[in-house]
């Protein structure tokens, strides 16, 4: 039965790379036309296939529903609360997860730094979109036009000496995100603050959410948090291969 049930599945990415003919199915499982037939009929009949007027065969639209299904099923926040709270426990800093709404950032979970020094940000409430480092991964992912359009649509706050001054430096920000996949916020929204990012993808290698570590300089300077970024950027994969469903990448200690 196992074996069966392999050869069936294998069916799949053959199909996925595009329509083929009984010979081709069973030339690729290794087995006889009538044994590739019996698994093609069994699929079939799930809609996970569909036999064509020109006999060959491709990937059913039953397949295509429970994919969209399983997608909007899956929460983030779900998956990625455990890796957060490993790496919480690591490090010992304040890590948040963000996702991008209705034109705004907004914190979905945070868990608290074990130093006595704390973050007042909180889960539900918007981040400051222009300095954030979760804010520029998620903007940085959109298209270039909409990121542009975004970009020229909002103000610009001096929280800090070091806050974003206008459109054409958080573009210009935005695309150097865009290349080294991964952002910081070193005193742009609070001087005593720094933080490091990095992408949550989904199966599609869209940014799906951003998640980070913060810390004031008093506990760690922002050399030091910047030590942290490979272990961020192990945890966000993670949490990108559960989510998606892939082989997450290792990236150097």
């Amino acid at each position: 039965m196992s074996q069966t049930v392999d050869r069936a599945l294998s069916i799949l990415p053959l199909l996925a790379e595009g329509p083929a003919d009984l010979g081709q199915v069973a030339d690729r499982l290794g087995v006889h036309k009538s044994t590739a037939l019996r698994l093609l009929r069994t699929l079939h009949e799930h809609g996970l296939v569909y036999r064509q007027s020109d006999q060959r065969y491709r990937l059913g639209a039953r397949l295509f529903a429970l994919a969209q299904e399983a997608m909007e099923n899956l929460d983030v926040r779900e998956i990625a609360h455990p890796h957060l709270v490993r790496l919480n426990e690591s490090c010992g800093h304040t890590v948040h997860l963000a996702v991008y709404e209705e034109n705004e950032v907004l914190y979905i979970d945070k868990v608290e730094s074990r130093y006595p020094v704390r973050m007042y940000s909180r889960i539900g409430k918007p981040v400051a979109i222009t300095v954030a480092a979760v804010a520029k991964l998620l903007l940085a992912d959109l298209p270039e036009h909409e990121r542009r359009a975004v970009a020229e649509k909002l103000d610009y706050p001096t929280y800090t000496a070091r806050s974003t001054p206008n459109a054409g430096a958080f573009l210009r920000e935005l695309e150097k995100v865009r290349e080294q996949g991964w952002a910081t916020d070193l005193g742009g929204h609070e001087e005593s603050i720094n933080c490091v990012a990095a992408p949550i993808r989904g199966a599609d290698g869209r940014v799906v959410a951003a998640m980070s570590v913060s810390a004031p300089n008093v506990v760690v300077t922002a050399d030091e948090l910047l030590t942290l970024l490979p272990l961020v950027r192990r945890t966000a994969d993670a949490i990108s291969g559960e989510y998606s469903g892939r082989t997450p990448v290792n990236y150097p200690a």
